[in-house]
């Protein structure tokens, strides 16, 4: 899918000729720390529009490239929502947590003697292609109108429907027990903190998602995107008669 419409990005020079309120898109790499939420929040603030949307959630620790659309170009958000996503992370092996990450505490379980390179790329390959997952209690998926992640912090697990996701490429770029570092493109919807928890207990131990970074969206590249400060930036010498 091409897109013509002016995109603001790291290359842009200048914002002198952009309308926040008829409409904008935008590339950002978020950094960790902020909720997706704060970043949108972040750029309704400072540039007064109200309407203000992302394609597809990070996780807090998570960073990399989210699209954001204000004004009008929010009706575009489903071409950007429906493309595949690219990520670059890291699993380590024999930990495992409640949210499969390490926002909450890790358990050790012990790593089996027999884990080695083919064994790793056996479990990796039962990824490959459509598989089924099970959103994670903590998580942003609604279930009778209640987000999971709210039933989650008060200590409840609720029942899940396995969803189906699709996942195009699956590579492990380097081993070094107990982390394994990985890419993956996938389809909206996919948890790679479910894929870190699954692939522990494949390798029958446990595992968690260690680091986290979103490269790539559709044709978009996070090499393209600017960072929330250098945004803040521009907008605010913008207003302040930069040209």
């Amino acid at each position: 899918m091409k897109f013509t419409k002016k995109i603001i990005t790291n290359q842009t020079a200048s914002l002198s000729d952009t309308d926040f309120s008829e409409g904008e898109i935008i590339l950002i790499d978020k950094p960790s720390g902020p909720t997706s939420f704060q970043i949108v929040s972040k750029i309704r603030k400072i540039t007064g529009v109200k309407k203000v949307g992302h394609s597809g959630t990070l996780d807090p620790k998570a960073s990399g490239l989210m699209i954001v659309c204000t004004g009008k170009k929010t009706k575009e958000m489903d071409n950007f929502i429906g493309l595949n996503k690219t990520y670059s992370g890291i699993i380590r092996l024999g930990l495992t947590s409640p949210s499969m990450d390490t926002e909450t505490e890790c358990s050790e379980i012990p790593l089996p003697d027999d884990i080695d390179l083919k064994k790793i790329l056996q479990v990796r390959d039962t990824f490959l292609g459509e598989i089924k997952q099970t959103p994670p209690m903590y998580s942003a998926v609604k279930v009778g109108g209640k987000k999971l992640y709210n039933l989650a912090r008060k200590g409840k697990s609720i029942a899940r429907e396995p969803r189906r996701v699709s996942i195009e490429k699956f590579d492990i770029t380097k081993i070094d027990l107990p982390d394994i570092h990985f890419t993956i493109t996938c389809s909206k919807g996919t948890f790679i903190r479910v894929i870190a928890d699954d692939f522990g207990n494949k390798l029958r131990t446990g595992g968690v998602l260690l680091e986290l970074r979103r490269t790539g969206i559709g044709e978009f590249s996070v090499d393209e995107a600017l960072s929330i400060n250098s945004f803040v930036t521009q907008f605010s010498f913008l207003v302040a008669g930069g040209l």
